[in-house]
């Protein structure tokens, strides 16, 4: 049975890998922290390691016996890396650079890492390609850039990597226990923001006269589930010496006031929400190009807006 180390395996999106590597049949390993992930979202299938990225102790503790690693540990909030950009350089960057040394020390070839459009900037073509420009316009952006290209610099070694940018990530996983699901505080997505607003904190609408068909920003987003079912694709098309690069999302892409409309069929209820100003940075319209996924991984989401918004509700109550 191949064995495969998951980095931040107990936050939304890890804990959701480690129960679908582990479905698939998977060994699994898990390496976090619990700075922000949930020790319980952790399915008891795995083995799980307390330890951080910047300790190399920690990831050989985790790694033995691993053929794979998919590597989600990091800092993640676009806010907070504006604030402290050295952290997430420390955490992303230089965790990662322990991580290959661990690696490459004990033999460990293949990874996959969770990059993201925030490499991309403002993006002046849409849909986006993986030529695009990469221009990040925040700390935490420019971490998951350093760290792809480590990963090019670590291929030229024989390292086999894959860096999937996602999108946003929605939806949840109904695991064995129970829904896994975002829970972030505090929560910056839309759709969380969405299903808990009320009359005292409506949501707020970050500009209502942008250049789209209903004049909010439009959004790709792809189900979780369908993202992970991208990372197990990509652990089996691993190539020795090649580091490639590929969107995650659905392809298209959905409004806030899509997403809005959505959450108003789940619920049977009006949204309450109150429009502001535009934030300063937010293109209008950021939605990805999937033909290299499609075409590479032989992959395409399933789930659409209206399963995300009925999943994340779900898990929620």
């Amino acid at each position: 049975m191949s064995k495969v180390l998951v980095t931040g395996g107990a936050g939304y999106i890890g804990s959701t890998a480690v129960a679908m590597l582990l479905d698939a049949g998977f060994d699994v390993s898990v390496l976090d922290d619990l700075s922000t992930g949930h020790r319980e979202s952790v399915d008891s299938r795995a083995s799980f390691t307390e330890g951080s990225i910047l300790n190399p102790g920690d990831i050989e503790q985790a790694i033995a016996g691993c053929q794979y690693v998919v590597h989600f540990a990091g800092k993640s909030l676009v806010g907070e890396s504006v604030e402290k950009p050295d952290l997430y350089m420390q955490v992303n960057v230089e965790g990662t650079q322990v991580l290959l040394h661990v690696m490459h020390k004990l033999g460990v070839e293949k990874i996959v890492f969770s990059s993201s459009a925030a490499t991309y900037g403002e993006p002046i073509e849409v849909p986006v390609t993986e030529e695009c420009a990469t221009i990040p316009t925040n700390p935490y952006g420019l971490s998951k850039l350093k760290v792809e290209n480590l990963l090019t610099e670590a291929a030229l070694s024989g390292l086999a990597a894959i860096s999937l940018r996602y999108f946003n990530v929605a939806g949840a996983l109904q695991g064995r226990t129970g829904w896994l699901a975002e829970r972030h505080n505090p929560e910056t997505h839309l759709i969380p923001n969405v299903l808990t607003a009320t009359e005292s904190k409506p949501l707020k609408i970050f500009g209502t006269d942008w250049p789209t068909a209903d004049h909010t920003c439009v959004r790709d987003y792809v189900h979780v589930v369908d993202l992970i079912d991208a990372h197990i694709k990509a652990l089996q098309i691993l190539k020795h010496g090649e580091h490639q690069v590929i969107n995650l999302g659905s392809g298209g892409g959905y409004s806030v006031k899509n997403v809005i409309g959505a959450a108003a069929g789940v619920l049977g209820r009006q949204i309450p929400s109150v429009d502001v100003a535009r934030r300063a940075g937010d293109p209008a319209v950021l939605v990805a190009s999937i033909a290299r996924a499609k075409h590479i991984l032989n992959w395409t989401p399933t789930r659409d807006l209206g399963a995300m918004v009925s999943d994340s509700h779900n898990a929620l109550h």
